[in-house]
């Protein structure tokens, strides 16, 4: 029965419940591994893209770090809300426009995502390293892009 309704002849032919596997096992190595440092995957993901963004002409708002990390803006609000109780970053009014909300890391929060990102880093070499990162990274530039 089920012959008739799936278009793959087993589910690992499914690129998409391959991927739904990997997603899962990745997200559990570093779930345990941020755990350790009592932050979030999100929240870590959130840290490391301010990190990255900070030091632009402009001040980083709450919209940039949601396109950079394609968290959705609701999500990335509630999160950095939490990240502000945590006191790992600040928002504040933009100079300019009264819309947004710009966010820059606390000291605190530069130590943390300074501490965490070598983590992450080693999570991530070890857990892909049975294949070729580069191929990989090109194919998921291509999907995101």
């Amino acid at each position: 029965m089920n012959d008739t309704v799936f278009s793959f002849g087993k589910a690992e032919d499914s690129p998409g419940y391959l991927l739904w596997q990997v997603t899962t096992l990745w997200q559990r190595e570093i779930k345990k591994r941020l755990d350790e440092l009592n932050v979030t995957h999100s929240q870590y993901v959130l840290l490391a893209s301010l990190l990255w963004l900070t030091g632009q002409e402009r001040p980083v708002t709450q919209i940039d770090l949601s396109l950079h990390s394609k968290i959705d803006p609701m999500t990335t609000s509630t999160v950095l809300r939490t990240l502000e109780k945590k006191g790992w970053v600040q928002r504040a009014e933009h100079p300019t426009d009264t819309r947004a909300k710009t966010v820059v890391l606390t000291p605190a929060g530069i130590d943390l995502v300074r501490r965490a990102i070598p983590v992450v880093e080693q999570t991530d070499l070890s857990f892909f390293s049975a294949t070729d990162v580069g191929e990989l990274n090109r194919h998921l530039r291509k999907l995101i892009g």
